[in-house]
């Protein structure tokens, strides 16, 4: 190293140049050095030197070359972009600055989506596979009427011991009769015209109704449907109609108190307030038939029915086959 070098490197080393725009110009003067000759009129320097100014000016690059990284990557994390360890890796190792695209490059694909897209995305529904809809459609009517015979069986039991409790397996029973048959005919016309002018004129109750069938339909066979509506309508109707209605008293009193019931418990899953209205509308219908006939046979057999004609309306009125995929 020639005296002027070391007087311009003393120069750097005093001054409060910033570390690496230092660097940058120690490299830049050897380079200069190396090429056109010294300022002190040298035209060449050893081959040492040279190899050593061409080693200082890599080193200076690459020293503000990953700089340049730090602070790409950080605007970057500011912006949202999510740059994985190992894909990082893989460009430095390569030579490549991560997000330095110019100007001119066209939008990439990592860019992020507006508030309304994430919005739509949150707002999605959750499709869960075949298995896990039967499974649970299973497990949790085993488990309603489960606690809808105990209730029936507590109280029969209660009453026969003389507690001021009513008995709800004498109020209400299993029997069947041939009058229950047009009983049951008129409650699945009422129910399913109803539903029919619902989903015309109540955008609000369309969308609660679609995204409910939506969840639990979308993944499931056509035979499915039959479980997923009697098993269902089976074991509510032993519980609320079987079971509470009558132990509450046949009344419209009871009879509205266990509609509303009903009704907020089919809240969720995507199914707003105005799916339980509806709810509690259908539960107030299954309960006056139920107190008319003295049967929870009727609510179980319009229930199912009407689960049923819903789902497969549903199924077989949507635009392509893609939809239920």
């Amino acid at each position: 190293m020639d005296l002027q070098t070391t007087q311009y490197w003393s120069r750097i080393r005093h001054c409060n140049l910033h570390f690496p725009a230092a660097f940058r110009f120690f490299g830049d003067y050897f380079t200069y050095s190396c090429r056109k000759g010294d300022i002190s009129g040298h035209h060449s320097l050893p081959k040492s030197s040279i190899r050593l100014c061409r080693g200082y000016k890599a080193n200076v690059r690459a020293f503000a070359s990953q700089e340049h990284k730090k602070l790409r990557r950080s605007v970057n994390i500011r912006k949202g972009k999510n740059i994985q360890p190992s894909e990082q890796l893989q460009n430095e190792n390569n030579g490549l600055n991560v997000g330095s695209a110019s100007e001119n490059d066209p939008i990439q694909d990592d860019i992020l989506t507006s508030p309304s897209d994430n919005l739509e995305v949150q707002n999605s529904v959750i499709i869960p596979s075949r298995s896990a809809v039967l499974q649970a459609c299973t497990v949790t009517s085993c488990l309603i009427g489960t606690l809808g015979i105990l209730i029936r069986q507590v109280s029969h039991v209660a009453s026969t011991e003389g507690l001021p409790i009513i008995d709800c397996s004498t109020n209400i029973t299993f029997s069947f009769e041939l009058l229950h048959l047009v009983l049951i005919t008129e409650l699945v016309i009422l129910v399913s015209s109803c539903r029919y002018l619902l989903l015309k004129t109540w955008p609000d109750f369309t969308k609660s109704s679609e995204a409910a069938n939506r969840q639990v339909l979308t993944s499931l066979e056509p035979m499915d449907y039959i479980i997923v509506a009697f098993l269902p309508g089976v074991s509510e109707e032993l519980l609320f109609r079987g079971a509470l209605l009558p132990l509450f008293g046949v009344n419209w009193t009871s009879i509205f108190a266990v509609a509303a019931l009903f009704g907020i418990l089919h809240l969720g899953s995507g199914r707003k307030y105005s799916f339980a209205v509806w709810a509690t509308f259908v539960g107030i219908a299954y309960g006056y038939a139920t107190t008319i006939s003295s049967s929870v046979v009727v609510p179980m057999a319009s229930h199912a029915l009407n689960n049923l004609v819903g789902g497969i309306i549903w199924r077989y009125t949507l635009k392509s086959p893609k939809q239920i995929k």
